[in-house]
């Protein structure tokens, strides 16, 4: 934050996107494991939060302006998962809710100052575990025949930071995915 800070003299909002995402389950789960994902999929995402608060604080405090209410905002990117569990992944899902319940946390702690929105994509873009053949009919598997892409989950968030009413609460953008149940992930379908 110090560095962005410094570059471009303020921060008004701050999107939570980086994550670890490595298989485990229930057999195979370890503290190593949850927490390397804690540690970058949730605990980053709410020290980065309490940098902004303290940013806006501090902003809001030198200045004689009057405080834009719902200005300045955290985005989490959160995962349909969370809405329908399987054991995959186990220390990244664990990590997810977390994060997720960090939302409510953080918007009520951090308000009025700053609001804080989850965003929940469904399959976005596929990995080295899927063949483009296998992504594509996974990525239809949903009640609205599609699930998320990137430009519907950048226009979720652009929504989430530019609706100032927004706050402890996630928007699911995934074609209704979370509404199906899968025992699987995606990846090992």
């Amino acid at each position: 934050m110090p560095q962005v800070i410094g570059h471009f003299g303020q921060v008004d909002a701050v999107v939570n996107n980086a994550s670890t995402f490595e298989h485990d389950g229930a057999a195979s789960f370890s503290f190593a494991a949850l927490e390397k994902h804690m540690r970058s999929n949730a605990g980053a995402a709410i020290v980065l939060a309490q940098a902004l608060h303290a940013h806006v604080l501090a902003r809001l405090a030198a200045s004689a302006v009057a405080e834009q209410t719902g200005r300045f905002a955290v985005v989490n990117l959160l995962d349909q998962k969370l809405w329908n569990q399987n054991p995959d992944f186990f220390s990244y899902t664990l990590s997810k809710a977390a994060l997720e319940a960090a939302n409510t946390m953080l918007a009520i702690a951090l308000a009025p100052q700053v609001r804080v929105v989850g965003v929940a994509p469904g399959l976005t873009l596929t990995s080295h575990l899927l063949s483009e053949e296998k992504f594509e009919a996974l990525h239809k598997l949903s009640p609205l025949g599609r699930s998320s892409n990137p430009a519907d989950v950048a226009a979720t968030v652009k929504f989430a930071l530019e609706n100032a009413s927004m706050t402890g609460t996630t928007l699911l953008v995934d074609g209704g995915q979370h509404l199906m149940k899968f025992e699987r992930d995606f990846s090992l379908m």
